[in-house]
């Protein structure tokens, strides 16, 4: 029988000639086929080769062959960076790409990307501009900085500022504000690597005023600030207020940068979210520089953007790591016009989903969860679907003790395990990430965008 089996293996150009294969062929390179047809057959013969004699089919199934060849040229030939849909109720959420744009600025960044634009051109000259001019007066508008600069990311911003201004020299920072981010990236290799030299001062939960003032000497060229957006130090603790810390650099003739990490332009406090420092009260305070992330509280494209002093700016837009930190035309672009709605207070809420989802009510949640819960129990006795309250997270390293109540649905499939379900549902052409609660699969309907239930309903009726 394994020898009849083993003859009945088709030959590469039988496949070929297989009409589902030649309609695959209309829309994938002939190569890519023949390396996924090949390969299939070496691992059919090696089976059959390997397979104990009583474990043995009795004839070969073409169809489940096709069918196996068709799936992984799809996959083959799919895109590797693609949409996913999230329903782990993480907001800003690193792995699933951070925040997402709003879509009343799609067609405009694609029109952008698609076509020649106005990067580094300008129309009423007729020469060559600036690509940084098409987002620094829009956010010396909603700041009230003198000037602004935006690089690739806040990690970057720090790094371009500690360069310009205190490379040689000391910057002075509080203990408990060296921080460490998302992979491994840490403010003293930062700092080490811009040229700068750290001075600690303080200790982990208590820094006054008198440390920094006993630390700032002739080689001192700057105070760093570090906000711990992404973790809290709780109990006995004391920190120098941004008011006091200004007075202190300004009574020693050298700048005051604070790193604000996941900044924002909105108070999320009058939502209901724990009180974050925003931008503009931090330059209020008496920041002379100040950085943070265009891809997190912001909900924008990522970016790390720097405001502060015109003479300062300037001198980083001539420092040479600029130019290997800068941003392309799409990041502009998409900065642009998120930044361009936080104009009106109400299209921030209304058109940016980070905002949205970060503040939209327990309560507000609720119908679409129900309406989840009633399509899933729908689809028959296979699946036992019930609502779950729960809470969301912020994510991105941001509000981190802030827990978002929330209305979820959970799913328990009467056959396949949890695991298998999981696993599959991630392995769809429009995969779906959730996450998993004492064996039972979680769909947070916050971060579950419009359009987006329908397509869990449709791929739970796939998987029965």
């Amino acid at each position: 029988m394994r020898k009849n089996l083993l003859r009945a293996i088709p030959k590469v150009d039988e496949l070929i000639a297989n009409e589902q294969v030649q309609e695959l062929l209309e829309f994938v390179p002939r190569n890519l086929v023949l390396e996924v047809i090949r390969e299939a057959l070496s691992e059919l013969r090696q089976l059959l080769v390997s397979v104990e004699e009583d474990a043995l089919p009795e004839s070969l199934d073409l169809s489940a062959l096709i069918k196996t060849i068709s799936e992984e040229v799809d996959k083959r030939n799919g895109y590797h960076l693609k949409r996913v849909i999230n329903a782990t109720g993480v907001v800003i959420h690193t792995n699933l790409g951070r925040s997402l744009l709003a879509p009343s600025i799609a067609q405009h960044l694609t029109e952008v990307s698609c076509y020649y634009s106005t990067l580094e051109y300008d129309l009423e000259t007729g020469k060559r501009g600036t690509r940084y001019s098409h987002v620094e007066s829009l956010l010396c508008e909603l700041t009230g900085a003198e000037a602004a600069l935006v690089v690739n990311n806040n990690a970057a911003a720090v790094m371009l500022v500690l360069s310009t201004l205190c490379a040689g020299k000391e910057v002075v920072v509080s203990r408990g504000q060296l921080v460490e981010i998302g992979g491994a990236f840490r403010v003293p290799d930062v700092m080490r690597a811009s040229g700068a030299e750290l001075i600690e001062v303080g200790t982990t939960n208590k820094t006054h005023l008198r440390d920094y003032a006993a630390a700032i000497g002739e080689r001192t060229a700057a105070v760093l600030k570090v906000h711990t957006s992404n973790y809290r130090i709780l109990g006995f603790t004391s920190e120098v207020e941004m008011e006091a810390l200004s007075g202190l650099c300004h009574e020693k003739n050298i700048p005051l940068i604070e790193d604000l990490g996941s900044g924002s332009l909105i108070d999320f406090s009058q939502f209901g979210l724990m009180k974050e420092p925003t931008v503009i009260e931090s330059m209020s305070a008496g920041a002379d520089v100040v950085t943070f992330s265009g891809d997190k509280m912001l909900g924008g494209p990522q970016a790390g953007i720097i405001l502060g002093r015109k003479n300062w700016i300037d001198a980083m837009k001539k420092n040479q790591l600029t130019r290997a930190l800068r941003v392309d035309k799409m990041t502009l672009c998409a900065l642009e016009a998120t930044l361009k709605l936080y104009r009106d207070p109400e299209a921030v809420r209304r058109e940016i989903p980070t905002v949205r989802m970060l503040t939209e009510q327990q309560a507000d949640i609720l119908p679409r969860a129900t309406e989840l819960q009633m399509q899933i129990e729908a689809l028959g006795t296979a699946y036992e679907a019930a609502l779950y309250e729960t809470a969301s997270e912020v994510g991105g390293g941001s509000l981190p003790l802030e827990k978002l109540p929330t209305w979820a649905v959970s799913v328990k499939h009467a056959e396949q395990s949890t695991q298998r379900l999981t696993e599959a549902l991630r392995a769809r052409r429009l995969p779906i990430v959730a996450r998993v609660t004492e064996d039972r699969l979680i769909f947070d309907l916050r971060t579950v965008q419009v359009g987006e239930a329908e397509e869990i309903v449709r791929a739970l009726r796939e998987l029965m």
